[in-house]
This record gives structure tokens, C-alpha cells and sequence, in this order.
């Protein structure tokens, strides 16, 4: 089977949901080869295991110190050496500049913000806020593809992985930029917004920041992250990291409760692949309800703290 080559995604040693991701979708594709740069390896090669890592390459951790430059180069020598049909990272914005220096250095060509890969490696994108599918394909070199996040559902493939550690050596260009701290930022209890199984998101409906206690609490009450559609983040009512939607975070979880919003194309473009959709808004003809599995035509202040209140009771 024809080896893919898969940039591993975490945060000293705990892997992100996008790189089980990344592992399932080569695995159908040919054979996922994780590579690793970077601290936690020994705590995280159960989880590379079970999602069906065939080998990993373990690159020095040094190479972690010099930003986006060390990994392009670490994948660029693997590329030489083991001829792999792709490579696949995540569509981030580390991942996607990644992508387009390893696609200077090996002469090639990279798609990103791809949504699935087809036999071939013709790759899919949902554009225009999901309105059309286009596909395109590398037609020189090895394809370097960023797949966005939330696109591929994850299928754990047990696998017992060979590991080869890989040296490269760096350019003075390559260490030109160095990280000399790292400040680890407070978080609190609520689990991050593209990996939640639930999320709730306010929109404009919800009239102010002040008023965002009340998505916050429904999603304490669930265990869910918190998003806020682009009005209610442009208007300042909540913080521009937790945006869903096109020029936001593209989030696929188990539920998603959309309360206050109308449902724009931008906004449908970030969440309309969650399982199970949920939407409270008092128009009922707001859009958002031709996308819905379950819909409320009410007044949020209303419906969103009765309804905290019956999953209270129900705990």
C-alpha cells in the first residue's frame, strides 16, 4: 500500500482531534505514517496506535524550537527518502504555511481548506459557504493537502507502529525565526471549541454581551464549549476565538444548539456537519430552521434558561 505521510498535531504530547482525523483519512487512502516533532511523544503513541499509525517517524525535538520551518524541512527529507503518494496536515494556520513551504521545497503543488480526499487524491472543497463542491487535484510532485478540521470522522484502526527516528539538517534560513518562550494560557473547565461533542453558540439575537451568561450557562449545564456566530463577535459581545463559520472555526459535533441565529451562509458553512442540530430563534422564518433536526420558534430569554433548568432537574 502506498505510504501517506501524516503531520502529527498536538500540544506536548496530547493530539489533537484533527490529527485522528488525518490518520483515519489516509488509512483509507493507502498507509498513515505519523510524524512527530516535538515533546510528549511517549504519552500520546497509544493514541497515534489506535487510530491506526503503521510507522512513526520521530524527528529530533530541537527541530519544535524554529516554528513553522523545522517541520516543513523534517517532512521535505522524509519526502526525498521515502517517496510517500502524500502528505497530509491539518488546516490551520500553522498546518497551512507548513504546507505551502514543504510545497516550495519538494516542487510540488498544495491544496488547502480541503474537505475529503478521493481515490486519486482528488481533493474536495466546500466553497461559497458550503453552496458549491469543487475538486481539484496535484498534477506535479507529491500532493501536500491540508484537510480543515471536523471534515473526516475519526475510525479508530488498532495498529502496532514501527518508529525510525529522522535527523535533518536545518538551513540557517530555517532557524532564522526561533520560539524563546512559550506563556500557557488560562483556560477554564469547558472543553475547546473544534473538539466539543456539544456547542452552544449565541448570535445576534442575543442582544449583548451581558446576555451571553445565559448561552454560557446552557452549555455549563451540557459540559458544552461556547461559539458565538460573526455579528455577535463583530459586535463585541464575545471574544473573535470563538466564532463559528466561514472565517471562523469549522466545528462538527455531536450537538449543536444554535440560539439566537438566523443562519447565515457564513455561519451554516462553519457547523452544518454536527450530527444533530438544534435552533431556538422567535423568527420563524429565519433560515437557520431549513438546516435543523429540531427547531424552537421562541424568545431565547425564555426558551434557553427553561431549558438549563430541565437538564438541572434530569442530573
Amino acid at each position: 500500500m502506498a505510504e501517506i505521510l501524516v503531520l502529527v498535531d498536538h500540544v506536548d504530547g496530547e493530539v489533537k482531534k484533527v490529527t485522528l482525523e488525518l490518520l483515519t483519512l489516509a488509512n483509507r487512502l493507502g498507509e498513515a505514517s505519523a510524524v512527530w516533532v516535538g515533546a510528549g511523544y511517549d504519552g500520546a503513541k497509544d493514541k497515534l496506535a489506535e487510530y491506526g499509525a503503521a510507522k512513526v517517524y520521530q524527528g529530533d525535538e530541537e527541530l519544535a524550537s524554529y516554528v513553522v520551518a523545522g517541520k516543513a524541512a523534517l517532512l521535505a527529507q522524509l519526502v526525498k527518502d521515502k517517496s510517500p503518494a502524500a502528505v497530509l496536515v491539518s488546516a490551520t494556520g500553522e498546518g497551512k504555511e507548513i504546507a505551502g513551504r514543504l510545497a516550495v521545497k519538494i516542487d510540488s503543488g498544495v491544496l488547502t481548506d480541503v474537505v475529503d480526499v478521493a481515490e486519486g487524491f482528488v481533493a474536495e472543497h466546500s466553497i461559497f459557504g458550503g453552496g458549491i463542491i469543487a475538486h481539484a487535484k496535484v498534477k506535479t510532485g507529491t500532493p501536500v493537502i491540508a484537510v480543515r478540521p471536523n471534515s473526516i470522522a475519526p475510525e479508530a484502526a488498532p495498529a502496532t507502529p514501527a518508529e525510525e527516528q529522522v535527523s535533518v539538517a536545518l538551513s540557517d534560513a530555517d532557524k532564522a525565526a526561533r520560539i524563546v518562550e512559550k506563556v500557557v494560557e488560562e483556560k477554564g473547565e469547558r472543553p475547546d471549541l473544534t473538539e466539543a461533542a456539544i456547542v452552544v453558540s449565541g448570535g445576534r439575537g442575543v442582544g449583548s454581551g451581558d446576555n451571553f451568561k445565559i448561552i454560557e450557562e446552557l452549555a455549563d449545564s451540557l459540559g458544552a464549549a461556547v461559539g458565538a456566530s460573526r455579528a455577535a463577535t463583530d459586535a463585541g459581545w464575545y471574544p473573535h476565538q470563538f466564532q463559528v463559520g466561514q472565517t471562523g472555526k469549522t466545528v462538527s459535533p455531536q450537538l449543536y444548539i444554535a440560539v439566537g441565529i438566523s443562519g447565515a451562509i457564513q455561519h451554516r458553512a462553519g457547523m452544518q456537519t454536527s450530527k444533530t442540530i438544534v435552533a431556538i430563534n422567535k423568527d420563524a422564518e429565519a433560515p437557520i430552521f431549513e438546516l435543523v433536526d429540531y427547531g424552537v420558534v421562541g424568545d431565547l430569554f425564555q426558551v434557553a434558561p427553561q431549558l438549563t433548568g430541565e437538564i438541572a432537574k434530569r442530573k
